[in-house]
């Protein structure tokens, strides 16, 4: 049913369900996990005026131990996976590397903790209207087990 299952996370106390939720579905299914990262750098100008080489390199890193963790949790269920940190606007960036990656279902929080998402609309929103595989967006952490 499905051999790639990408899990897009920004790291947030909101996003663990949906990790939850994919390590389940590719648990279920012995899917291959991709989880990406995203360091949010051209939503909007005035989010972005004035950062510096430094704060870029420290959203880097955090999305590194985000993404590190996750996979070592893919391997701790026996499931074979990679992780991956991309810079842009998340929802194309989730959407290309869903195509990259031939990923037969994308696992997604309803929303996470930016402030663009709360304003302009989502991303899942955006990635459900851009991409032909299959979405499944989680809701909060009350899904976690």
């Amino acid at each position: 049913m499905y051999d790639n299952v990408l899990i897009a996370t920004d790291g947030s106390d909101e996003a663990e369900g949906c990790i939850e939720h994919g390590l389940d579905v590719a648990e279920a299914v012995g899917a291959r996990v991709h989880v990406l990262y995203v360091v949010e750098t051209k939503a909007n100008y005035i989010l972005t005026v004035g950062l510096t080489d430094d704060e870029l390199r420290s959203y880097r890193e955090y999305g590194k131990e985000v993404v590190s963790e996750v996979v070592d949790r893919v391997s701790e269920r026996g499931l074979s996976g990679e992780g991956a940190i991309r810079t842009g606007r998340p929802a194309e960036e989730i959407v290309d590397y869903a195509a990259e990656n031939d990923a037969d279902l994308v696992v997604m929080g309803k929303q996470g903790h930016g402030a663009v998402e709360r304003h302009l609309g989502s991303t899942s929103e955006k990635v459900i209207r851009m991409i032909d595989a299959p979405v499944t967006v989680v809701a909060g952490p009350q899904w976690t087990s």
